[in-house]
């Protein structure tokens, strides 16, 4: 039990006699030859007071049949749920008691509550309460951005009657109407309301609703919707600012995957955790269709906030839907979506499929958002740029170890055939993907570089394919063969149109009658070169003729037919050569060829 305090008002009646109050231990007395007759309880707190002055002006105790007091303090009368509680109730004693009382907009938002409460109307004084605090708030509180704002959240304790009374709808309405008319200003014109998002951004948020609602229906540009909607999520959902850190810590413990997610602190109770959840649900459902309203990097916060506080599927989905609509604006490291199994606990999957670092699955339904955004728009301007995300997403996830084949292929094969004009980014992203995993089979690395147009790999990438142990050996002799066609149509001059990326290969140059000369002497001197060791070659085999037919020791014949192979570097073919000098030899001759290609163009 809460300790009971005891106010007691004492006044004279003699309208000659001043009033006057002084501090008695715990209790605030008037001097009065007349005793008190009525007590009255708010809260904790118990007035003893003098029934007429506030029957005289309070149409509610008027009406009431009091009780006969228990504590012989008169009649006792307890107001429940009274707004503004016990110090607002002493306002409007001495209210009643023809005190002065300062009506500011701190208060104004209880006392006119209250003076609904107790009917304060003009039928039984001129003047009375109600009267007074509507005046002060039409014409005083509204006039004032500053305090519209702190009338708005002092009705935060006082629902339903600040709904009920319309002060909620009329601060909001004052505060949009002025919020708009700052924003079409030409900006000559600065007041107090030049800073209005952080005073929005205070605010609880159904009553920020509210404000963006009537902002809206007043045509405010969806930018300045979409600055509001971010600075409101930034002060009210800070794991937005952590952005998730620490995603790419891999290791393995007991076969699991160890990671360590930047995560709510474990003392917010699970009433905080509802507020957060109902700040995401309420931000999503009021963000502009126009995508120039909010940035894609901020869609893709909301997003993984959304996905930690376990917001509606249906909400998430319309997240996912807007991402995919500009995702060509987004960022990898933005792209990295935490996987949670119940997302609000923040804890991995079990299955296999599951227990991956990043949400592929959220990327894969993205990524399809776009294509059928593009297709109703019959848009093509951002599939490079989409390509080259996916692709650098490719190699962030490529380092997981429970990332299986067939979801890495299936996120590398979601782009169409001719989205990509290089695959060099794609050849990046596998490479990585072997070497995190040395142990894969030959089946599962062909597998894996079937996504893989080798025609599209530029000069670069084809060089470090040939020398690639990780690569199986039909890949490579697939790159070196499709090299090798590209070598041979630019030497005849039908170079395809289809060549690749441009910024991503070297820039060539137009050729000119004078190098195409030169290339030609070029080609005379290596067929004349290539004449010459055929007849040493001839030569070479009549000897080797000439030694058999004298039935030369065998020791003899195999030093001077190793001497052959050596003098015209002939392999034969069930010789047993390590694949990494036959690497090296293709690289050099992919570099001889490139400089034929270089003198071409």
């Amino acid at each position: 039990m809460h300790k009971l305090l005891t106010v007691c008002f004492k006044v004279y009646l003699c309208s000659s006699c001043l009033h006057s109050f002084y501090w008695a231990s715990y209790c605030r007395v008037a001097a009065s030859q007349i005793r008190t007759d009525i007590a009255i309880r708010v809260q904790e707190v118990i007035f003893n007071v003098h029934k007429n002055p506030l029957v005289a002006k309070c149409g509610y105790i008027r009406q009431l049949e009091l009780q006969p007091s228990i504590s012989n303090f008169g009649h006792d009368l307890k107001l429940e749920k009274f707004p503004g509680g016990s110090e607002t109730f002493e306002i409007i004693l001495k209210f009643c008691y023809r005190f002065p009382v300062d009506l500011n907009p701190n208060n104004i938002a209880a006392l006119r509550c209250a003076s609904e409460y107790l009917e304060m109307t003009e039928e039984f004084e001129d003047g009375n309460l109600i009267a007074k605090t509507e005046a002060f708030l039409t014409f005083v509180v509204q006039a004032s951005w500053k305090d519209t704002i702190i009338v708005l959240k002092s009705c935060e304790t006082l629902s339903p009657w600040a709904e009920n009374l319309q002060i909620v709808r009329r601060c909001c309405d004052s505060i949009a109407y002025k919020a708009s008319r700052e924003n079409t200003s030409t900006g000559d014109v600065i007041s107090e309301e030049s800073r209005w998002f952080d005073d929005v951004a205070t605010l609880r948020i159904d009553h920020f609703m509210r404000i963006m609602a009537a902002i809206r229906a007043k045509g405010t540009k969806p930018e300045m919707m979409g600055k509001c909607i971010m600075n409101y999520a930034d002060k009210w959902l800070p794991d937005m600012d952590e952005d998730l850190e620490g995603l790419r810590g891999y290791g393995f413990g007991k076969s699991e995957l160890q990671f360590s997610i930047m995560r709510r602190k474990e003392e917010e109770s699970s009433g905080q955790n509802k507020d957060q959840r109902t700040i995401i649900e309420n931000l999503i459902s009021i963000l502009p269709y126009q995508n120039e309203a909010v940035p894609c990097k901020f869609l893709l916060q909301m997003l993984k906030t959304a996905m930690v506080y376990s917001t509606s599927p249906a909400l998430i989905s319309d997240l996912e839907k807007r991402i995919g609509m500009m995702l060509e604006d987004a960022n990898v490291n933005d792209l990295l979506i935490p996987n949670y199994k119940n997302e609000d606990q923040g804890i991995m999957a079990n299955s296999p499929e599951q227990r991956t670092m990043h949400n592929i699955n959220a990327v894969q339904r993205i990524l399809d958002y776009f294509f059928i955004h593009e297709q109703q728009e019959q848009q093509k301007m951002g599939k490079t740029n989409v390509s080259k995300l996916l692709d650098n997403y490719l190699a962030e996830i490529a380092r997981d170890p429970n990332l299986s084949i067939a979801k890495f292929q299936a996120l590398a094969e979601s782009l169409p055939e001719n989205a990509r004009s290089c695959d060099d980014g794609l050849y990046r992203a596998i490479d990585i993907y072997l070497k995190t995993r040395p142990s894969l089979s030959e089946h599962d690395r062909r597998r894996l570089c079937k996504v893989m147009n080798c025609e599209k790999l530029s000069f670069d990438a084809c060089m470090h394919a040939a020398q690639n142990d990780r690569l199986p050996l039909r890949t490579v002799i697939q790159v070196l063969f499709s090299e090798q066609a590209k070598m041979r149509m630019e030497m005849q001059g039908n170079e395809p149109s289809t060549r690749g990326d441009n910024s991503e290969q070297e820039e060539h140059r137009p050729s000119t009658n004078t190098e195409i000369k030169n290339l030609k002497s070029e080609l005379e001197n290596i067929k004349t070169k290539m004449s010459e060791l055929q007849n040493d070659y001839s030569h070479l085999q009549q000897e080797y003729d000439k030694i058999c037919s004298k039935d030369k020791n065998a020791l003899s014949w195999s030093l001077n037919w190793r001497k052959i192979k050596n003098s015209f570097h002939v392999k034969e073919e069930n010789d047993d050569i390590e694949d990494g000098q036959n690497r090296s030899n293709l690289a050099t001759a992919l570099r001889l060829g490139f400089r034929r290609r270089q003198s071409v163009s």
